[in-house]
């Protein structure tokens, strides 16, 4: 608590843990920085790490719900689930976590991740073509970034990257669609099989890409 203020600040590590925002570590580790007896060089050694994340989401769950379809949202979810967490896990994702219909996945292999996506996409089509979708089937728009982040928070990875491959995959990209940031699309420039579009969006403050596959003889 501070004096100097007409009110309560709540600072006390182990009370905001049973929020979960962040462990009592790190709400402690951020108090003392706070605090000036951590260096930000010190924070950034234990908790900064570079990965690549990759955000999923999940199309018509908004839509369904205003319709009064709202179970027929959760089999929706459901079913994207269901097909796409495999796909994560066959891919090496070291990290995977489900909230509300989006997914979230961490990758070492920034090559894994973008195969990861390029295969859902697919898995999800033959799914809705396969007679066991609902109705309204669900497609997925996805999100990927790679960078500097730091491993905190339920998905371990809060910081810009986070920010710009959450943008991407939730609000931006649209159905059976990758987006992927600039750093990402760096550190797999080289790679023959795909294309890089840039894109363009008056909403969006920072250089984004589509993917998509190289055309065969380009």
């Amino acid at each position: 608590m501070t004096d100097a203020l007409p009110f309560t600040l709540l600072d006390d590590s182990k009370q905001l843990a049973t929020y979960d925002g962040w462990s009592e570590e790190v709400y402690r580790d951020l108090l003392e920085f706070q605090a000036g007896r951590m260096s930000h060089a010190e924070l950034d050694a234990k908790y900064l790490h570079r990965t690549t994340i990759l955000t999923l989401d999940m199309t018509g769950f908004t839509s369904s719900c205003f319709e009064g379809r709202q179970v027929e949202a959760f089999l929706r979810i459901l079913n994207a689930q269901k097909v796409c967490i495999p796909v994560l896990h066959e891919h090496d994702a070291k990290l995977v976590r489900a909230f509300a219909d989006d997914l979230v996945a961490l990758f070492d292999d920034p090559g894994k991740a973008l195969d990861a996506a390029q295969e859902i996409h697919r898995r999800i089509a033959l799914f809705n073509a396969s007679g066991l979708a609902t109705e309204n089937p669900a497609y997925c728009s996805i999100g990927i970034g790679f960078g500097d982040v730091y491993r905190i928070g339920p998905n371990l990875s809060m910081g810009d990257e986070m920010n710009r491959s959450s943008k991407l995959g939730e609000d931006t990209a649209r159905g059976a669609e990758t987006l992927v940031t600039e750093g990402f699309r760096d550190v797999l420039k080289h790679r023959q099989d795909v294309l890089f579009e840039p894109v363009t969006h008056d909403d969006i403050l920072f250089p984004y890409f589509r993917v998509s596959k190289r055309p065969a003889g380009e």
